[in-house]
């Protein structure tokens, strides 16, 4: 995993990053757009979870892409344009193709933008960027997400914990591998009900729901976060110009039709290549930096040592 400098930012530009990105891959079904937003959100999801994420979009999201891709034609059966006739009797038509590898394509994005959202938005920029808008929904989602990982680091230990007795899934006939495995699903539900007691009296001793109770925060809005909120929030306001102007227009039913391409509509899909690869763009100018700064300081090590054998 790479170190991330568009984490660092304040939780408003992540999280408006987040909420564009997302809004624009569901809305925009113009292929160039979904192919934009997936290769975007590919090259930063495979940056900040290095090869295991590269493997993990290769091997799960590209069976789903073209799942969903096949599926679609098979119920639906509408477009002008048709290639043969199914062993059913309905016709199978060159726009349900196209539109079942846009669907795929939009969910696939998603997902990537999702699985980078889950390493960027933390449950305590979230509950800092909602708390004081809706204290309850926004605690109960930050519990939530942090208890996921949680419970699966839990239930790894108890399985590892098992397996040393002799007590794993894996062990013995089907009958006492059904018995281990509800052992080990009691066992995980009395941790489960027990941290939530736990968790319950620490926040009550905190004085959680108090009037006049403050948290506390280490997230400052400084000029670097002001740059990056008027350059994403530009960016998106422009795209969404743009696509309002009839830049991203598009229609699949009866007939596949794109916008025909102008200097409008090239302007607007350059600033949805620039809105996708803004945190990738951010990430490696700072590793450029780092790198630099880091051979400055070998440079300067190496000349100091130098000076002190030809004394």
């Amino acid at each position: 995993m790479m170190r991330d400098a568009f984490s660092s930012y304040h939780p408003a530009v992540n999280f408006l990053y987040f909420a564009l990105v997302l809004l624009f891959t569901m809305v925009f079904m113009h292929p160039a757009a979904l192919l934009i937003s997936l290769i975007g959100a590919f090259a930063w999801s495979a940056y900040l979870g290095g090869r295991r994420a590269v493997c993990i979009n290769l091997l799960y999201m590209v069976p789903m892409l073209l799942l969903t891709a096949l599926v679609n034609p098979a119920f639906n059966h509408e477009g002008a344009t048709m290639l043969l006739y199914l062993p059913t009797g309905n016709p199978l038509t060159l726009e349900s193709i196209l539109y079942g590898f846009a669907a795929s394509t939009m969910l696939i994005a998603v997902l990537c933008w999702l699985s980078c959202y889950n390493k960027i938005i933390t449950s305590d920029k979230f509950v800092y960027l909602f708390g004081r808008i809706i204290p309850a929904m926004s605690l109960i989602l930050s519990m939530v997400l942090r208890f996921v990982p949680k419970f699966q680091q839990q239930l790894k230990t108890v399985s590892n914990a098992q397996k040393c007795v002799g007590r794993d899934v894996s062990n013995g006939s089907l009958f006492s591998r059904a018995k281990h495995g509800v052992k080990i699903l009691s066992i995980m539900i009395t941790w489960a009900l027990e941290n939530a007691i736990e968790t319950a009296d620490s926040m009550k001793s905190r004085g959680y729901g108090l009037p006049g109770r403050t948290a506390f925060s280490i997230y400052r809005f400084d000029e670097r976060d002001r740059a990056a909120l008027w350059t994403i929030g530009g960016l998106g306001g422009y795209i969404l110009m743009m696509a309002l102007a009839g830049g991203f227009g598009y229609r699949y039913f009866p007939t596949f039709r794109i916008a025909p391409w102008d200097a409008w509509s090239v302007s607007g899909m350059a600033a949805y290549i620039g809105l996708c690869l803004t945190p990738l763009i951010i990430d490696l100018a700072d590793d450029y930096k780092w790198k630099r700064l880091s051979a400055r300081q070998m440079t300067d090590i190496k000349r100091g040592n130098a000076g002190e054998g030809t004394a």
